[in-house]
Order: structure tokens, then sequence, then C-alpha cells
């Protein structure tokens, strides 16, 4: 039985355009696969075919999920499209195929039983738990131009899940929330709508580039916060439960006097 590897982009627009080739090519959903990027061992009697993204083609896709399973499962695929899992655009293709031959595709993400709507399933829930994280754990500080600038190094894409919290609460701000791992930026002008952008920062620079009074700030706050903290009452390993070590790094309390 030949067997078909649709390359896909590692993105949203890219894994649902590969899912609207899938149906495109009039064949069985198990002799179909998505994978990101070229695969590293070359199977016998597999067709191999790299599928760019098409912006109508995603949208399409994106329709047919958010009509048919409703937006809380699109918003689960959604969360699981931005792990860094690569066997995601595989598990969220046979999800949407499993949930498109069900009578009640409301109830898709029930369905734990199958193996990738479960894989999707943990996907969404780990994505999902690392932008709370960020939510909680992010800090901000003030540019001398007066900007608001926070750096975050997420092991998933989760910049866009994070984005709309602090835009709802900090509407009258200007900020910018860089994802350092994947160089991504996202700014949020006063009063205005946030957007993405992708390029290069120098990151000493903008050490630099902070405010007075936020350099005495932080000296404050850092100082307060192992000043006021009770040596024979420490738990380390209930702390590293609480906040993962990974987090520290970006945050004010736990630089470096």
């Amino acid at each position: 039985m030949e067997e078909y590897y649709l390359i896909c982009e590692d993105s949203l627009e890219g894994i649902f355009t590969g899912i609207y080739d899938a149906y495109l090519a009039k064949k069985p959903h198990d002799q179909i696969h998505l994978c990101l990027g070229e695969d590293e061992n070359y199977r016998l009697f597999a067709v191999y075919e790299t599928h760019p993204p098409d912006e109508r083609k995603a949208a399409s896709v994106a329709r047919t999920v958010m009509k048919e399973f409703g937006e809380e499962t699109y918003l689960a695929i959604c969360r699981a499209l931005a792990s860094e899992k690569q066997d995601k655009a595989e598990a969220v293709y046979k999800t949407v195929a499993a949930g498109l031959a069900m009578k009640d595709k409301r109830d898709l993400m029930g369905n734990l039983s199958n193996p990738y709507i479960h894989r999707v399933f943990e996907l969404a829930r780990f994505t999902a738990n690392e932008a709370h994280y960020h939510v909680e754990f992010l800090r901000f500080k003030e540019l001398e131009n007066g900007i608001l600038y926070a750096v975050m190094g997420p092991k998933n894409n989760v910049l866009t899940f994070v984005v709309p919290h602090f835009a709802d609460r900090l509407p009258l701000e200007n900020f910018v929330i860089h994802d350092e791992i994947r160089n991504i930026f996202a700014m949020h002008p006063a009063k205005g709508e946030w957007y993405l952008v992708c390029g290069y920062e120098n990151r000493q620079q903008v050490e630099h580039a902070f405010s007075e009074g936020e350099k005495k700030y932080s000296e404050l706050f850092t100082s307060f916060f192992h000043t006021i903290a009770i040596k024979e009452r420490s738990n380390y390993g209930l702390q590293r439960n609480m906040l993962p070590i990974r987090y520290r790094r970006y945050m004010t309390e736990f630089q470096e006097k």
C-alpha cells in the first residue's frame, strides 16, 4: 500500500493547507500523513510532496472546523498547533478527519479513546498551561521612551495567547512583548490593536535603554524579594513546583543585583 506524506510549514496556515490538500487527494486517511519539514529517513514505497501554505485553503479549513466542531474545539486545535512537538500536524489532521466522520461533531474532544484526539487534547492542555504561566510571570520594564517592554522564552509558540490578556488590562499603554526564542514581537500601541512583527533586535541595546526610574525600582524590588524571605522556612522543592526554574531568568526578582 502506497503511503503519501505531505510536507507542511510549521504554522497554522501551513498545517491547515496540508489538511485541505489531503482531502483533495481523494485517498483513504490512513494512507496520508502530514509532517513538518523533510523526513530524516525516507520510507520505501512512499510519496513525499511539499505543500506551501495557502491563505485561501487555510481559511477554508478554519471555517469548516469552526462551523462543524464549535469555537471551543477550534481554540483547542489552535493551541495544539502552537506546540513545539513535531507530531502535531498528523494528530490534528487525523482528529479533523475523525470528527467529520462523527454524528455528534460537537463532542469531538470528548472522544479521548481515539489516540489522535487524545494527543491533540494533551498538546492543547500543555500549551494552555504554559500560556497561563507566562500571564502570571511576565515582567514589564519601562524604557526611556515610556514603552513597557517584556521578554519571554516559551517552549511553545504561545505569544498570541498571552498578548490578549495584557491588551485587555493595559489598553492605554504602549507595550512590547518579545519572544526571544522565535524572535517575534507583539506590539501594542496605546488605544490600538496589537499586532505581530518578526525581526532582529539587539538585546544589549535594550538593556541600556531602561529608564532611570525603572532601574531604581527594579533594584528595590529585587532587594525586597531577597530580604523578606525567611531562610528557616525555605522550601525549594515547593518553590520549583509553583515557579519552574526556566521562567526565572525573565523575572525581575530573580535577577542578580
